[in-house]
């Protein structure tokens, strides 16, 4: 928590960030909006928070007491620790997986009787399958990989961990838009026209190198909108909703497209991996210490076997957990900085508060959410305090 809380301190973004004015959800939402969206991520909220729980049991439950299947198992590959730590680890994501299955399937019913899905069961099982097999495979190679670490290092395999956790992330960035994202979705250039005409102007204003600027086919799973950034090098892309594209003015759009521009001029996504490469050391030595409070039996050879796995991977989830507070504080610090680039890039704050509505709305957000949910979870600041920025922003300040 130490080394995330000094992380966040020293790579926030200081300079020209924008201070909310204060602002009512009542002013910008009817009241059937606001009880709509309540009545939606109320029950979603439930349901995560349940999910959340299950997979902190059945990682108690793995570390503590493992099932007499996973016992035997272990027993029997003691003389194969990578190949038993690859069956373990994968054994352990497949049972959080069947666990949490009927609440993903409930909050998916939820959203398609919202109407903000509009996937079909079929489809929906399709991308359940593919992620989770995908997950599956992540797991069990993460599995092998710690107690390859351990036998290899075993009085100091924090370090090489932190190496490999940084060197991990990076490699998903760089390859992730290209390899993992398309097995989900279509992916297409903005062909020419005026709304790639306003991307490159936008660009060319901001003084940023954008790379590529691509429409993703979302419409096939929702009626929300969004965009991101993501990518390293030559892989760095903006994408945009095809909702986004159809459904919302040129002035919002310009207003999403300059935030997004946003993240590219200050460098977000390597300042995101810079984070975790502060972090990752003291977070993984801390995890080799938690395990070593807990013995695990040793494969056949009296070095680390695969019975580490379960007590190694609660550890991390935990320590992952705490260290995730201080990384979403600087992510809502980032979002807040683009969202201030956004506005002095158009200076057109009407159209930056109307797409807070539409995306609060249309994605069912909730605009003002509890303080502590917002703390522990929140990437983004809330819908109700950007609004504030683009407010004060209109009034000079």
């Amino acid at each position: 928590m130490v080394a995330a809380g000094a992380a966040t301190l020293a790579l926030k973004p200081r300079g020209g960030l924008i201070q909310a004015a204060p602002a009512k959800p009542q002013a910008y939402f009817s009241t059937r909006e606001l009880d709509r969206i309540h009545d939606y991520v109320g029950t979603q909220r439930l349901l995560g928070l349940g999910g959340l729980a299950l997979t902190g049991a059945v990682l108690v439950v793995f570390a503590v007491r493992p099932p007499a299947v996973v016992r035997r198992t272990v027993d029997r590959m003691g003389d194969r620790p990578l190949s038993g730590a690859a069956v373990t680890g994968g054994g352990i994501f497949l049972a959080i997986a069947l666990v949490t299955l009927p609440l993903s399937a409930a909050a998916q019913n939820r959203a398609k009787s919202f109407g903000l899905s509009t996937q079909s069961w079929p489809s929906w099982a399709g991308d359940v399958v593919k992620s989770d097999a995908i997950n599956l495979v992540f797991a069990a190679a993460g599995g092998a990989l710690l107690v390859l670490l351990i036998r290899r290092f075993p009085r100091h395999w924090w370090l090489p961990g932190a190496v490999a956790i940084v060197a991990v992330a990076a490699l998903f960035e760089f390859l992730g838009p290209v390899v993992l994202d398309p097995l989900f979705n279509r992916f297409t250039p903005l062909p020419r026209g005026p709304l790639r005409s306003e991307v490159l102007d936008l660009a060319r204003r901001a003084g940023v190198r954008v790379g590529q600027v691509y429409r993703v086919d979302a419409s096939r799973r929702t009626t929300g909108a969004n965009a991101y950034v993501n990518g390293l090098g030559a892989t760095k892309r903006v994408v945009l909703y095809d909702t986004l594209i159809r459904d919302y003015r040129p002035a919002e759009l310009r207003s999403v497209v300059a935030h997004e521009l946003g993240h590219v001029k200050h460098r977000d996504v390597p300042r995101g991996l810079l984070w975790l490469a502060i972090v990752a050391p003291a977070a993984t030595l801390l995890i080799q210490r938690l395990v070593e409070l807990r013995r695990a039996e040793p494969a056949a050879d009296g070095l680390a076997g695969p019975a580490v796995v379960p007590v190694a991977t609660l550890a991390i989830a935990v320590v992952a957990f705490a260290a995730g507070i201080g990384g979403n504080v600087l992510s809502r610090r980032v979002e807040a900085s683009a969202d201030a680039f956004a506005l002095r890039l158009t200076h057109d704050p009407r159209a930056f508060i109307d797409v807070e509505r539409r995306l609060t709305t249309g994605n069912l957000i909730d605009p003002d959410p509890p303080g502590w949910l917002v703390d522990l979870f929140g990437t983004h600041p809330p819908a109700i305090e950007r609004i504030g920025y683009a407010l004060e922003f209109e009034r000079g300040g």
